[in-house]
Protein backbone atom coordinates (compact mmCIF):
# COMPACT_ATOMS: atom_id res chain seq x y z
CA UNK A 1 0.00 0.00 0.00
CA UNK A 2 2.82 2.31 1.11
CA UNK A 3 4.55 1.70 -2.47
CA UNK A 4 1.20 2.69 -4.41
CA UNK A 5 0.65 6.00 -2.43
CA UNK A 6 4.89 7.05 -3.01
CA UNK A 7 4.15 6.39 -6.70
CA UNK A 8 1.18 8.44 -6.90
CA UNK A 9 2.80 10.86 -4.89
CA UNK A 10 6.09 10.63 -7.49
CA UNK A 11 3.96 11.18 -10.35
CA UNK A 12 1.89 13.95 -8.70
CA UNK A 13 5.15 15.83 -8.21
CA UNK A 14 6.44 15.43 -11.79
CA UNK A 15 3.11 16.62 -13.00
CA UNK A 16 3.25 19.63 -11.09
CA UNK A 17 6.66 20.48 -12.26
CA UNK A 18 5.97 19.90 -15.88
CA UNK A 19 2.95 22.40 -15.66
CA UNK A 20 4.88 25.08 -13.29
CA UNK A 21 7.59 24.89 -16.09
CA UNK A 22 4.98 25.34 -19.22
CA UNK A 23 3.79 28.40 -17.25
CA UNK A 24 6.83 29.72 -16.89
CA UNK A 25 7.45 29.25 -20.50
CA UNK A 26 3.89 30.88 -21.36
CA UNK A 27 5.34 34.12 -18.55
CA UNK A 28 8.50 34.62 -20.38
CA UNK A 29 6.65 34.67 -23.94
CA UNK A 30 4.02 37.10 -22.70
CA UNK A 31 1.40 34.65 -23.87
CA UNK A 32 -0.68 34.71 -19.89
CA UNK A 33 -4.12 36.45 -21.62
CA UNK A 34 -7.08 34.19 -23.23
CA UNK A 35 -8.24 35.27 -26.49
CA UNK A 36 -12.04 34.67 -26.13
CA UNK A 37 -14.23 32.74 -23.29
CA UNK A 38 -12.02 30.73 -20.58
CA UNK A 39 -12.33 29.01 -17.53
CA UNK A 40 -11.88 31.25 -13.90
CA UNK A 41 -10.66 28.85 -11.25
CA UNK A 42 -11.78 29.10 -7.63
CA UNK A 43 -9.05 27.62 -5.57
CA UNK A 44 -11.30 27.70 -2.05
CA UNK A 45 -13.09 24.78 -4.64
CA UNK A 46 -10.66 23.30 -6.08
CA UNK A 47 -9.77 20.00 -4.80
CA UNK A 48 -6.84 19.20 -7.48
CA UNK A 49 -8.41 15.86 -8.87
CA UNK A 50 -6.68 17.18 -12.48
CA UNK A 51 -10.07 15.96 -13.86
CA UNK A 52 -10.07 19.54 -16.22
CA UNK A 53 -6.63 19.04 -17.25
CA UNK A 54 -7.75 15.74 -18.73
CA UNK A 55 -10.82 16.40 -20.01
CA UNK A 56 -8.92 19.82 -21.79
CA UNK A 57 -7.33 18.71 -25.42
CA UNK A 58 -5.99 21.60 -25.95
CA UNK A 59 -3.80 20.87 -22.51
CA UNK A 60 -4.63 24.20 -21.78
CA UNK A 61 -5.15 23.65 -18.27
CA UNK A 62 -2.64 21.91 -14.96
CA UNK A 63 -2.11 21.31 -11.92
CA UNK A 64 0.25 23.28 -9.44
CA UNK A 65 0.37 22.72 -5.88
CA UNK A 66 -2.68 20.65 -6.04
CA UNK A 67 -4.75 23.08 -7.61
CA UNK A 68 -5.75 23.25 -10.96
CA UNK A 69 -3.83 26.22 -12.67
CA UNK A 70 -4.66 27.71 -16.41
CA UNK A 71 -1.36 27.11 -17.48
CA UNK A 72 -1.60 27.75 -21.50
CA UNK A 73 -4.13 30.62 -21.83
CA UNK A 74 -3.50 31.48 -25.47
CA UNK A 75 -4.63 27.86 -26.83
CA UNK A 76 -7.75 27.62 -25.36
CA UNK A 77 -11.25 28.03 -27.37
CA UNK A 78 -13.75 28.21 -24.93
CA UNK A 79 -15.74 24.71 -25.37
CA UNK A 80 -16.10 24.58 -21.54
CA UNK A 81 -15.43 20.60 -21.45
CA UNK A 82 -12.97 21.49 -17.85
CA UNK A 83 -16.47 22.91 -16.43
CA UNK A 84 -17.71 19.95 -17.31
CA UNK A 85 -15.60 17.72 -15.67
CA UNK A 86 -14.95 19.30 -12.56
CA UNK A 87 -16.63 17.28 -9.81
CA UNK A 88 -16.80 20.54 -7.06
CA UNK A 89 -17.99 23.38 -9.40
CA UNK A 90 -14.98 25.01 -8.82
CA UNK A 91 -14.74 26.54 -12.47
CA UNK A 92 -16.88 29.00 -14.38
CA UNK A 93 -16.29 30.34 -17.96
CA UNK A 94 -15.70 33.83 -18.44
CA UNK A 95 -14.21 36.76 -20.54
CA UNK A 96 -11.82 39.06 -19.83
CA UNK A 97 -9.53 39.32 -16.74
CA UNK A 98 -8.52 41.69 -14.66
CA UNK A 99 -6.34 42.97 -16.67
CA UNK A 100 -7.59 42.95 -20.14
CA UNK A 101 -11.67 43.98 -20.45
CA UNK A 102 -13.94 41.96 -23.54
CA UNK A 103 -16.10 43.79 -24.91
CA UNK A 104 -19.54 41.72 -25.05
CA UNK A 105 -22.86 43.70 -26.54
CA UNK A 106 -25.67 43.63 -24.31
CA UNK A 107 -28.84 41.06 -25.46
CA UNK A 108 -32.28 40.64 -24.08
CA UNK A 109 -33.37 36.86 -23.30
CA UNK A 110 -34.90 36.76 -27.18
CA UNK A 111 -31.08 38.00 -28.52
CA UNK A 112 -32.16 41.35 -29.32
CA UNK A 113 -29.96 44.20 -28.72
CA UNK A 114 -31.11 47.26 -27.34
CA UNK A 115 -31.88 48.44 -30.82
CA UNK A 116 -35.13 46.65 -31.86
CA UNK A 117 -34.56 44.73 -35.00
CA UNK A 118 -30.93 44.25 -34.02
CA UNK A 119 -30.10 40.51 -32.79
CA UNK A 120 -26.73 38.70 -31.79
CA UNK A 121 -26.28 35.33 -31.28
CA UNK A 122 -23.25 33.42 -31.04
CA UNK A 123 -19.60 33.82 -30.41
CA UNK A 124 -19.69 37.83 -30.48
CA UNK A 125 -22.49 37.81 -27.86
CA UNK A 126 -20.24 35.92 -25.67
CA UNK A 127 -21.14 32.47 -26.23
CA UNK A 128 -18.30 29.70 -27.77
CA UNK A 129 -20.16 26.27 -27.35
CA UNK A 130 -21.22 25.07 -30.08
CA UNK A 131 -24.62 23.55 -28.71
CA UNK A 132 -25.70 26.86 -27.40
CA UNK A 133 -24.74 28.99 -30.22
CA UNK A 134 -26.85 26.94 -32.27
CA UNK A 135 -29.78 26.93 -29.70
CA UNK A 136 -29.31 30.71 -29.58
CA UNK A 137 -29.77 31.52 -33.66
CA UNK A 138 -33.02 29.04 -33.30
CA UNK A 139 -33.94 30.91 -30.54
CA UNK A 140 -33.36 34.24 -32.51
CA UNK A 141 -34.89 33.07 -35.34
CA UNK A 142 -38.08 32.76 -33.37
CA UNK A 143 -38.43 36.16 -32.48
CA UNK A 144 -37.45 37.11 -35.75
CA UNK A 145 -40.60 35.40 -37.54
CA UNK A 146 -42.99 37.14 -35.13
CA UNK A 147 -42.09 40.75 -36.57
CA UNK A 148 -43.55 42.14 -39.60
CA UNK A 149 -41.51 45.21 -41.69
CA UNK A 150 -42.58 46.01 -44.72
CA UNK A 151 -40.86 47.66 -48.01
CA UNK A 152 -37.84 45.56 -47.38
CA UNK A 153 -35.81 43.05 -49.71
CA UNK A 154 -35.48 40.93 -47.21
CA UNK A 155 -37.19 39.85 -43.45
CA UNK A 156 -34.02 39.04 -42.08
CA UNK A 157 -30.26 39.51 -43.02
CA UNK A 158 -27.92 36.66 -40.96
CA UNK A 159 -24.18 37.78 -40.91
CA UNK A 160 -22.38 34.75 -40.33
CA UNK A 161 -22.64 30.87 -40.78
CA UNK A 162 -20.53 29.48 -37.69
CA UNK A 163 -23.31 27.25 -35.83
CA UNK A 164 -25.08 30.44 -34.65
CA UNK A 165 -25.64 31.30 -38.13
CA UNK A 166 -25.98 27.94 -40.13
CA UNK A 167 -29.17 27.31 -36.99
CA UNK A 168 -30.46 30.43 -38.09
CA UNK A 169 -30.48 30.07 -41.45
CA UNK A 170 -32.12 26.71 -41.48
CA UNK A 171 -34.52 28.16 -38.81
CA UNK A 172 -35.24 31.42 -41.31
CA UNK A 173 -35.86 28.70 -44.34
CA UNK A 174 -38.17 26.65 -42.08
CA UNK A 175 -40.36 29.42 -41.03
CA UNK A 176 -40.62 30.42 -44.70
CA UNK A 177 -38.96 33.84 -44.28
CA UNK A 178 -37.27 36.02 -46.98
CA UNK A 179 -33.72 35.38 -45.31
CA UNK A 180 -30.56 36.51 -46.92
CA UNK A 181 -27.14 35.12 -45.21
CA UNK A 182 -23.98 36.47 -46.14
CA UNK A 183 -20.71 34.50 -45.03
CA UNK A 184 -17.07 36.56 -45.79
CA UNK A 185 -15.00 32.88 -45.94
CA UNK A 186 -14.95 30.35 -49.03
CA UNK A 187 -16.76 27.79 -46.71
CA UNK A 188 -19.23 27.26 -44.02
CA UNK A 189 -18.60 26.94 -40.44
CA UNK A 190 -17.38 30.22 -38.48
CA UNK A 191 -14.30 29.83 -36.33
CA UNK A 192 -13.64 26.17 -37.10
CA UNK A 193 -11.81 27.27 -40.24
CA UNK A 194 -9.10 28.44 -38.57
CA UNK A 195 -8.64 25.62 -36.02
CA UNK A 196 -5.32 23.62 -36.85
CA UNK A 197 -5.45 20.49 -39.06
CA UNK A 198 -7.25 17.47 -37.17
CA UNK A 199 -8.13 19.33 -33.95
CA UNK A 200 -10.19 17.87 -31.44
CA UNK A 201 -13.70 20.14 -30.71
CA UNK A 202 -15.45 19.46 -27.86
CA UNK A 203 -19.76 19.66 -28.16
CA UNK A 204 -22.76 18.23 -26.76
CA UNK A 205 -25.61 16.74 -28.75
CA UNK A 206 -27.49 19.76 -30.51
CA UNK A 207 -30.87 20.62 -31.71
CA UNK A 208 -30.53 22.07 -35.76
CA UNK A 209 -34.01 23.10 -37.67
CA UNK A 210 -35.20 20.99 -40.41
CA UNK A 211 -32.50 18.38 -39.14
CA UNK A 212 -33.33 17.48 -35.79
CA UNK A 213 -31.19 16.50 -32.80
CA UNK A 214 -27.24 15.48 -33.71
CA UNK A 215 -25.28 13.33 -31.09
CA UNK A 216 -22.00 14.98 -31.11
CA UNK A 217 -19.55 14.51 -28.20
CA UNK A 218 -15.86 14.71 -29.25
CA UNK A 219 -15.51 15.91 -33.28
CA UNK A 220 -12.49 16.93 -35.38
CA UNK A 221 -12.51 19.97 -36.92
CA UNK A 222 -12.57 18.23 -40.51
CA UNK A 223 -15.62 15.98 -39.33
CA UNK A 224 -17.45 19.11 -37.90
CA UNK A 225 -17.38 21.10 -41.19
CA UNK A 226 -18.22 18.42 -43.06
CA UNK A 227 -20.85 17.85 -41.34
CA UNK A 228 -21.87 21.74 -41.54
CA UNK A 229 -21.68 20.93 -45.32
CA UNK A 230 -24.12 17.78 -45.43
CA UNK A 231 -26.70 19.74 -43.37
CA UNK A 232 -26.67 22.49 -46.50
CA UNK A 233 -26.34 19.90 -49.17
CA UNK A 234 -29.23 18.11 -47.33
CA UNK A 235 -31.38 21.05 -46.87
CA UNK A 236 -30.54 23.84 -50.10
CA UNK A 237 -29.93 26.37 -47.78
CA UNK A 238 -28.52 29.61 -49.54
CA UNK A 239 -25.29 31.55 -48.37
CA UNK A 240 -24.26 34.49 -50.11
CA UNK A 241 -19.80 33.04 -49.55
CA UNK A 242 -17.21 35.35 -50.28
CA UNK A 243 -19.03 38.44 -49.13
CA UNK A 244 -18.33 40.45 -45.78
CA UNK A 245 -20.63 43.05 -44.17
CA UNK A 246 -18.72 46.28 -44.66
CA UNK A 247 -21.46 48.62 -42.99
CA UNK A 248 -24.99 48.31 -41.24
CA UNK A 249 -27.40 51.06 -40.83
CA UNK A 250 -30.86 51.69 -39.21
CA UNK A 251 -33.00 53.89 -40.85
CA UNK A 252 -36.70 54.55 -40.35
CA UNK A 253 -37.17 50.91 -38.75
CA UNK A 254 -35.17 48.89 -41.22
CA UNK A 255 -31.51 48.04 -41.75
CA UNK A 256 -29.31 48.56 -44.46
CA UNK A 257 -26.43 46.20 -45.17
CA UNK A 258 -23.98 47.08 -47.32
CA UNK A 259 -21.05 44.46 -48.98
CA UNK A 260 -18.57 45.04 -51.50
CA UNK A 261 -21.28 43.33 -53.86
CA UNK A 262 -24.39 45.41 -53.10
CA UNK A 263 -26.73 46.73 -50.60
CA UNK A 264 -29.72 44.83 -49.35
CA UNK A 265 -32.56 46.15 -46.80
CA UNK A 266 -34.14 43.57 -44.22
CA UNK A 267 -36.43 44.24 -41.42
CA UNK A 268 -34.62 42.30 -38.74
CA UNK A 269 -29.88 41.71 -38.85
CA UNK A 270 -29.03 38.57 -36.97
CA UNK A 271 -24.89 39.29 -36.14
CA UNK A 272 -24.13 35.58 -35.97
CA UNK A 273 -19.89 36.49 -36.45
CA UNK A 274 -16.95 34.83 -34.25
CA UNK A 275 -14.89 37.05 -31.99
CA UNK A 276 -12.23 36.99 -34.66
CA UNK A 277 -14.11 39.31 -36.58
CA UNK A 278 -12.95 40.64 -40.36
CA UNK A 279 -9.69 39.75 -41.32
CA UNK A 280 -7.30 42.66 -40.32
CA UNK A 281 -6.22 44.13 -44.20
CA UNK A 282 -2.92 45.62 -44.94
CA UNK A 283 -4.48 48.94 -46.75
CA UNK A 284 -1.64 48.29 -49.72
CA UNK A 285 -2.22 48.81 -52.92
CA UNK A 286 -2.83 45.75 -55.04
CA UNK A 287 -4.60 44.26 -51.86
CA UNK A 288 -7.57 43.45 -54.00
CA UNK A 289 -5.51 40.47 -56.28
CA UNK A 290 -7.05 37.40 -55.99
CA UNK A 291 -3.61 35.79 -55.00
CA UNK A 292 -4.02 37.39 -51.54
CA UNK A 293 -5.58 35.31 -48.90
CA UNK A 294 -5.84 35.69 -44.94
CA UNK A 295 -6.03 31.56 -43.94
CA UNK A 296 -3.88 29.24 -45.17
CA UNK A 297 -6.02 26.10 -45.90
CA UNK A 298 -3.88 23.25 -47.95
CA UNK A 299 -0.38 24.72 -48.45
CA UNK A 300 0.00 21.81 -51.10
CA UNK A 301 -1.53 23.99 -53.22
CA UNK A 302 1.30 27.05 -53.51
CA UNK A 303 3.95 23.93 -54.37
CA UNK A 304 6.80 25.51 -56.89
CA UNK A 305 5.01 29.11 -55.51
CA UNK A 306 6.81 31.96 -54.28
CA UNK A 307 5.05 32.53 -50.82
CA UNK A 308 4.96 35.83 -48.55
CA UNK A 309 3.17 35.43 -45.19
CA UNK A 310 3.06 38.39 -42.97
CA UNK A 311 2.40 38.23 -39.72
CA UNK A 312 3.79 37.96 -36.04
CA UNK A 313 1.85 34.94 -34.31
CA UNK A 314 1.37 31.90 -34.30
CA UNK A 315 -0.69 31.55 -37.06
CA UNK A 316 1.59 33.60 -39.27
CA UNK A 317 4.69 31.04 -38.44
CA UNK A 318 2.79 28.31 -38.30
CA UNK A 319 1.88 28.87 -41.90
CA UNK A 320 5.57 29.56 -43.32
CA UNK A 321 6.29 26.65 -41.68
CA UNK A 322 3.67 24.34 -43.43
CA UNK A 323 4.83 26.36 -47.05
CA UNK A 324 8.32 25.30 -46.23
CA UNK A 325 7.45 22.15 -46.02
CA UNK A 326 6.50 22.08 -49.67
CA UNK A 327 8.75 20.89 -52.57
CA UNK A 328 9.85 23.67 -54.53
CA UNK A 329 8.01 26.40 -52.23
CA UNK A 330 10.44 29.86 -51.39
CA UNK A 331 8.45 31.26 -48.11
CA UNK A 332 9.10 34.53 -47.16
CA UNK A 333 7.93 35.66 -43.55
CA UNK A 334 6.93 39.54 -43.26
CA UNK A 335 6.78 40.96 -39.53
CA UNK A 336 6.56 44.98 -38.96
CA UNK A 337 7.93 44.32 -35.40
CA UNK A 338 11.70 43.77 -34.26
CA UNK A 339 10.73 39.54 -32.25
CA UNK A 340 7.56 37.72 -32.65
CA UNK A 341 6.63 38.11 -28.93
CA UNK A 342 2.86 37.38 -29.84
CA UNK A 343 4.17 33.65 -30.66
CA UNK A 344 4.93 30.58 -28.54
CA UNK A 345 8.67 29.75 -27.84
CA UNK A 346 8.22 26.46 -29.78
CA UNK A 347 7.19 28.29 -33.17
CA UNK A 348 9.45 30.86 -32.66
CA UNK A 349 12.56 28.13 -31.77
CA UNK A 350 11.22 26.79 -35.28
CA UNK A 351 11.20 29.18 -37.58
CA UNK A 352 15.18 30.20 -36.12
CA UNK A 353 15.89 26.91 -37.15
CA UNK A 354 14.10 26.83 -40.81
CA UNK A 355 15.89 30.56 -41.32
CA UNK A 356 19.30 28.71 -40.29
CA UNK A 357 18.71 26.04 -42.67
CA UNK A 358 17.77 28.62 -45.62
CA UNK A 359 13.77 27.23 -46.12
CA UNK A 360 12.59 30.54 -44.81
CA UNK A 361 13.69 34.09 -45.39
CA UNK A 362 12.81 36.14 -42.34
CA UNK A 363 12.59 39.74 -42.62
CA UNK A 364 11.64 41.92 -39.38
CA UNK A 365 10.94 45.76 -39.23
CA UNK A 366 8.79 45.01 -42.52
CA UNK A 367 6.02 46.42 -43.74
CA UNK A 368 3.85 45.91 -47.14
CA UNK A 369 3.66 48.61 -49.53
CA UNK A 370 1.98 47.44 -52.33
CA UNK A 371 1.21 43.72 -54.10
CA UNK A 372 1.71 43.07 -57.90
CA UNK A 373 0.47 40.67 -59.95
CA UNK A 374 4.16 38.85 -60.08
CA UNK A 375 5.77 40.42 -56.96
CA UNK A 376 5.59 42.07 -53.95
CA UNK A 377 7.34 46.08 -52.79
CA UNK A 378 8.43 46.29 -49.14
CA UNK A 379 9.74 48.50 -46.76
CA UNK A 380 12.33 46.39 -44.64
CA UNK A 381 14.21 48.72 -42.30
CA UNK A 382 13.06 52.02 -43.78
CA UNK A 383 14.48 50.50 -47.27
CA UNK A 384 12.86 49.41 -50.52
CA UNK A 385 12.68 46.03 -51.41
CA UNK A 386 11.09 44.02 -53.95
CA UNK A 387 10.62 40.16 -54.12
CA UNK A 388 9.33 37.51 -56.48
CA UNK A 389 5.61 36.61 -55.31
CA UNK A 390 2.75 33.91 -56.44
CA UNK A 391 0.96 34.34 -53.27
CA UNK A 392 0.75 36.48 -49.90
CA UNK A 393 -0.96 35.57 -46.72
CA UNK A 394 -1.92 37.92 -44.52
CA UNK A 395 -2.58 36.66 -40.74
CA UNK A 396 -2.70 40.00 -39.23
CA UNK A 397 -5.42 38.95 -36.80
CA UNK A 398 -9.25 40.45 -37.18
CA UNK A 399 -11.18 43.15 -35.98
CA UNK A 400 -14.56 42.98 -34.49
CA UNK A 401 -17.91 45.16 -35.38
CA UNK A 402 -17.83 46.98 -31.54
CA UNK A 403 -17.49 50.37 -33.45
CA UNK A 404 -19.86 49.61 -36.21
CA UNK A 405 -22.19 48.54 -32.76
CA UNK A 406 -21.51 51.51 -30.74
CA UNK A 407 -22.46 53.69 -33.69
CA UNK A 408 -25.42 52.38 -34.53
CA UNK A 409 -26.43 52.73 -30.89
CA UNK A 410 -25.99 49.27 -29.47
CA UNK A 411 -24.75 48.99 -25.63
CA UNK A 412 -21.87 47.52 -25.12
CA UNK A 413 -20.32 46.38 -22.20
CA UNK A 414 -16.86 45.39 -21.05
CA UNK A 415 -16.52 42.25 -19.13
CA UNK A 416 -13.07 41.61 -16.57
CA UNK A 417 -13.21 38.15 -15.85
CA UNK A 418 -17.49 38.04 -15.78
Amino acid sequence: MCVVIATYLLKQKKRSIADQNKWQEVVTSGLTEPASLHPMIDPAICVGSASCAAACPEKALGVIGNKAVFVNPSVCIGHGACAASCPTGAIRLVFGTEKRGVDIPFVYPNFETNIEGLFIAGELGGMGLIRKAVEQGKQAISSIKKRHVTGTDYDVIIIGTGPAGISATLGAQEAGLRYLAIEQESAIGGTALHYPRQKIVMTAPMILPQIGKIKLTEISKEALIELWEEVARKTGIKINFNERMDSLRHENGKFIVTTPKGQYTAGSVLLAVGRRGTPRKLDAPGEELEKVCYRLIDPSQYQGNHALVVGGGDSALEAALALAAESGTTVTLAHRSEVFSGAKPKNRERIKAAEQSGRIKVLMKTKVTQIKNNSVLLEYNGQPMEIPNDVVIVCAGGTLPIPLLREIGVRVETRFGT
